[in-house]
């Protein structure tokens, strides 16, 4: 996607046999839908994983260490005027427990975080 975007999100796509939780999955959409209005960009997913370079990075000069890193990550980038797509990634079976949708403590950590985030600057700083 070199040239193409400024910041590749991986897209999520559920196939058959693997298990992304109802509640994750639930949550991961509404976030996906404020994301999508807020920023006009065409996004399903936070995602597990994004791609961008070192030095545009560092210059978004990001904040958040816990659960709102990858979310103030595309809010600045949109605000910062970058290319946003998504390039599809398989959903895999966890080995372990997840932080953040296996624990109910990490659940709310997420959410609370990712709210304080989304309450933030509308500029995305």
């Amino acid at each position: 996607m070199a040239g193409e975007a400024d910041l590749v999100l991986g897209r999520r796509v559920p196939r058959p046999g693997t298990s992304w939780p109802v509640h994750a999955r639930l949550g991961n959409a509404v976030l996906a839908g404020r994301l999508r209005r807020r920023t006009g960009a065409a996004l399903h997913d936070l995602g597990p994983m994004r791609a961008c370079g070192r030095a545009g990075l560092l210059a978004l000069g990001l904040a958040d260490r816990r659960f709102g890193y990858p979310l103030e990550m595309v809010l600045r980038a949109a605000s910062a005027g970058w290319r946003i797509s998504e390039a599809e990634v398989d959903y895999l079976p966890r080995t372990g427990r997840s932080k953040v949708t296996g624990t109910l403590r990490g659940t709310l950590r997420a959410v609370g975080d990712m709210r304080r985030v989304l309450a933030g600057p509308r500029d995305g700083a």
